[in-house]
């Protein structure tokens, strides 16, 4: 996933004092995946996510405690029972979630859930660190038949990130694998 930010000042007071700031707005969110398949014996295992879409994030506020988006999609794994894995990585350095504008970089978070529908909450992930025990729903490996998704994309991008920012284009890549378990 790949985000594109861009920013704009914007004026905001704080303990009486007039500040400026910038603005982010316009962050879209382009989506990059990777399905792996485990090395197996002849019944050999597959997990395939689909359904990603560009997010965009319109705006990004001072006045909230963050800016949140989420994506239903739809996630396969066709051992039995339907368990998989789901890691994440971002561009900026040793994989973590940030967006770049130059040498400024901006944090996010991102959180899975295995069920769709889901608008915050979810598990919150660590930079290449998997997440087991996931559960898909999913009976078609592009969700084409049965439920249409099966899982939920959480990305937030928290306030103190946005305060502390400086205005710019910034972008950035987030990659998911999902692996049978």
């Amino acid at each position: 996933m790949a985000f594109f930010t861009t920013a704009a000042s914007s004026t905001r007071g704080r303990s009486g004092r007039g500040l400026l700031r910038p603005f982010l707005h316009g962050i879209a969110l382009l989506c990059a995946l990777t399905s792996t398949l485990t090395a197996a014996p002849a019944s050999a295992q597959k997990a395939n996510i689909s359904g990603l879409t560009d997010l965009t994030f319109t705006s990004v506020s001072f006045t909230s405690p963050s800016t949140t988006m989420s994506e239903d999609i739809c996630v396969y794994s066709s051992s039995f029972p339907e368990k998989y894995q789901i890691s994440a990585s971002g561009s900026g350095s040793g994989g973590s979630f940030t967006l770049a504008s130059g040498t400024d970089t901006l944090a996010y978070q991102v959180a899975w859930s295995s069920s769709p529908g889901q608008t915050s909450g979810g598990t919150s992930l660590s930079a290449g660190v998997p997440l087991t025990g996931q559960t898909s729903s999913a009976s078609q490996k592009t969700c084409n038949s049965g439920p249409a998704t099966s899982a939920s994309l959480i990305v937030t991008i928290p306030y103190s990130a946005v305060d502390a920012a400086t205005a710019g284009n910034y972008s950035g890549t987030l990659s998911l694998t999902v692996i049978p378990e």
